[in-house]
């Protein structure tokens, strides 16, 4: 072709299947997400504040108590037992009690000494006993509840022990949930009513989004994804809405264009006012605008079948080689006419796939390669497999393709050049078919061409199995830039 080729690949793929979506209350899920955090902060908060009031208060009574313990130590040693029965007045809540050397309790300012066990065991005791001072947490056999012990070693030698409850420490920490509750009660409604003016904050941008110009919008930087995709799918749309006016504008001109020679030629003849030798020349031509109108109606109608993915055909083993051997057989008289020689080369290559629609992608640039020829000009075929896959590869000498009209050849009813069309006198839609073929089969399309030289265009097959039938009756089509040599 020369160094100023014009190569181009175009890739058939089917489009993406749209998924559903389902409405959420976006105000309502934010307001109640801040809430059940608020509610979970204060709980944790509320739990941490009672475990370290405890922690606390309980630390602050075993220091009372050996506080108080070395009081009665030194008023016991010198004021005697009789010091200790008159706590039982003073202080109530608080147990003293007088063990001798032996464990034996001498006195208990809850119960009566004769009927406690020896309290030699008791570990504050044995402590005190030992050491002068010791200390201890348990369950008290005698009131039935957890106390704090810590006993002292008189100067006789025996033990005087004080004990207080830890309930003390537990109901002064539960002495703080009523006012813990009140004030979570107010952070709460608080935290209602901020919350449901965060989130209306919140989805007010998304409300008021423009989505005619959604880069316009001055939002979140994390809808910007998403507004960038609405943006291409406008564009796609207004793309799409202003194909299908081209392409009914198109059909209404292409459909009315050989109506109105076979209206005129008929009323001339209905009128007697041609010549009785011209008669043939007239039908003639009314037989070749209808037989153009038939073709242009059937191709309409293939399209059709091919963007509703009406191909109810099998998929079958189809020898490209003998396929196109005879679409070439097919075409002889026309690249006669056209004074073009046609040259095939190759070898035996089976693809699956259906039948009449290979043979319509084959025919039709093949077709369009004598077409748009010189006259002298020559068409090569290849037909084979190479590292990449199986292809059909067909090379001409004819005209050629503009470079800026590359993207848009596979277009309904485009033609690169209008003029030379009118002559030839194709319907506009032979490319398109070619694209809708190419993907059902899985196949691409790869466009070479270079203006004034001439064209190569390469039907090229996967590797492995085209696809199985399932999958082409899966397979959706993709009506968006059907494009034709013409």
């Amino acid at each position: 072709m020369g160094t100023s080729a014009v190569i181009k690949n175009i890739h058939l793929h089917p489009g993406a299947g749209e998924s559903g979506m389902r409405a959420v209350p976006m105000r309502k899920k934010i307001q109640s997400t801040m809430i059940m955090v608020i509610v979970a902060t204060l709980t944790v908060a509320y739990a941490i504040t009672i475990l370290f009031v405890y922690a606390r208060m309980r630390s602050v009574a075993e220091k009372d108590i050996r506080v108080e313990a070395d009081y009665i130590r030194a008023a016991t040693d010198l004021g005697g037992e009789q010091y200790l029965r008159q706590l039982d007045i003073v202080e109530p809540q608080t147990r003293v009690t007088l063990i001798d050397t032996d464990g034996t309790v001498l006195y208990d300012s809850v119960q009566d000494e004769f009927t406690l066990e020896n309290h030699l065991n008791r570990p504050e005791v044995q402590a005190a006993l030992k050491d002068g001072t010791g200390q201890d947490v348990r369950e008290s056999n005698t009131l039935g509840e957890e106390m704090f012990y810590c006993a002292e070693r008189l100067n006789d030698g025996k033990v005087v022990r004080v004990a207080k409850s830890v309930a003390t420490a537990s109901r002064t920490a539960l002495q703080l949930l009523p006012v813990i509750l009140g004030i979570g009660a107010l952070m709460l409604a608080f935290a209602v009513w901020i919350s449901r003016r965060q989130a209306e904050a919140l989805v007010r941008p998304i409300n008021t989004l423009n989505l005619d110009d959604p880069l316009k919008n001055d939002v979140y930087e994390e809808l910007s994804p998403l507004l960038h995709r609405i943006d291409e799918q406008n564009k796609m749309k207004d793309a799409m809405a202003n194909m299908r006016k081209e392409f009914s504008a198109n059909v209404s001109h292409e459909l009315k264009t050989p109506l109105t020679s076979i209206s005129g030629y008929a009323e001339i003849i209905r009128d007697g006012i041609v010549k009785p030798a011209d008669i043939p020349q007239f039908s003639d031509r009314i037989y070749k605008e209808a037989n153009r109108l038939v073709t242009l109606i059937n191709d309409i109608i293939k399209l059709s079948k091919l963007d509703e993915g009406e191909v109810h055909e099998q998929m079958a083993d189809v020898d490209l080689f003998d396929l196109t051997r005879e679409i070439v057989s097919r075409l002889g008289q026309k690249a006669r006419d056209c004074q073009v020689h046609v040259e095939m080369s190759g070898e035996t290559c089976t693809v699956k796939g259906i039948r009449q629609i290979l043979d319509e992608m084959i025919y039709n640039i093949i077709e369009n390669a004598i077409k748009y020829n010189k006259k002298g000009g020559l068409v090569e075929i290849w037909v084979g497999e190479d590292m990449s896959g199986k292809k059909v590869v067909v090379s001409d000498t004819g005209i050629g393709i503009p470079h800026d009209q590359l993207d848009r050849i596979f277009e309904r009813f485009y033609r690169v050049d209008k003029s030379h069309s009118k002559e030839t006198g194709g319907t506009g839609l032979g490319l398109s078919i070619v694209k809708h073929g190419a993907i059902i089969h899985h196949a691409r399309i790869d466009v070479e061409s270079e203006l004034g030289v001439g064209t190569r265009m390469t039907i090229a097959f996967p590797k492995e199995a085209v696809a199985t039938e399932k999958e082409k009756a899966n397979t959706p089509v993709d009506s968006s830039a059907d494009q034709e040599k013409a």
